[in-house]
């Protein structure tokens, strides 16, 4: 078994925080168990535990494109590591990892749209920018389609909702390569709200990576996922393989 791949762990400070003997804490932990028992069952799922003012909200959400022996290691490793450390007693974490995704808060989250916090993990290899910089163009229109048909796979009795991959030949005046594109939302959104994330998950690209070679993005009701692949050696981007992580910071958006 693999291990899952931590990206980043988010604790919030600033909320109030509950003590060892706090309802809450014991809330927490039936919620997280809650999480890990369903997780075998499918991508996603959410809880609700506890009466006002000790009720904790969770979820999970995997990728995808993994199995869901994979997603259930990955929740049942993140629901240990989401109340180490800085989040022991704090009343709202999330946690990402390249497979999946778990938080828990004290005020309810479902069906909103969040900017953050987000991880995003890219290739400082990149392609040449240039006035036109077709990459980010090219990545943006992809998106946009793939936007479109998650509409189709939002329903709840799809095995996987909101999720669609696409692999596309790009041929550019400098080369040609392959994209493949991969994004998801968390089915707790309707199909506008999921379109708004991942609009919001193309700002990212375009602040601070527009012309990676590949990059995973997570907010925490969204993933976008990409990799180029097939240039020559000859017309291979610049820079090193080496990689990245940015954090931002949570807001929520209504529409």
């Amino acid at each position: 078994m693999s291990q899952p791949q931590h990206m980043h762990t988010f604790c919030n400070q600033t909320s109030d925080n509950f003590t060892q003997t706090s309802s809450y804490k014991s809330n927490r932990e039936a919620l997280l168990s809650s999480l890990l028992d369903r997780s075998s069952l499918g991508t996603y799922s959410n809880a609700t535990v506890g009466l006002i003012p000790d009720t904790v909200h969770g979820m999970f959400l995997c990728r995808g494109d993994i199995t869901r022996t994979s997603c259930s290691d990955c929740v049942k490793t993140a629901t240990l590591e989401i109340i180490k450390n800085n989040c022991t007693y704090t009343k709202k974490a999330i946690i990402y990892y390249e497979e999946c995704m778990v938080r828990y808060s004290n005020e309810s989250f479902f069906t909103l749209v969040e900017e953050g916090p987000y991880v995003v993990k890219y290739s400082l290899s990149s392609f040449p920018y240039s006035f036109f910089n077709p990459f980010a163009q090219t990545l943006s229109n992809k998106v946009e389609q793939l936007i479109i048909l998650t509409a189709s796979k939002s329903s709840l009795s799809s095995s996987t909702p909101y999720y669609v991959k696409d692999r596309k030949r790009v041929n550019e005046f400098d080369g040609s390569y392959t994209l493949d594109t991969m994004v998801q939302c968390s089915p707790d959104l309707d199909p506008a709200n999921c379109g708004v994330c991942l609009r919001l998950v193309v700002q990212s690209v375009s602040g601070c990576c527009t012309n990676a070679r590949w990059a995973h993005f997570a907010l925490p009701k969204c993933f976008l996922k990409y990799n180029t692949t097939g240039l020559p050696t000859s017309q291979s981007p610049s820079g090193s393989s080496s990689t990245d992580v940015i954090k931002g910071e949570q807001n929520e958006l209504r529409i």
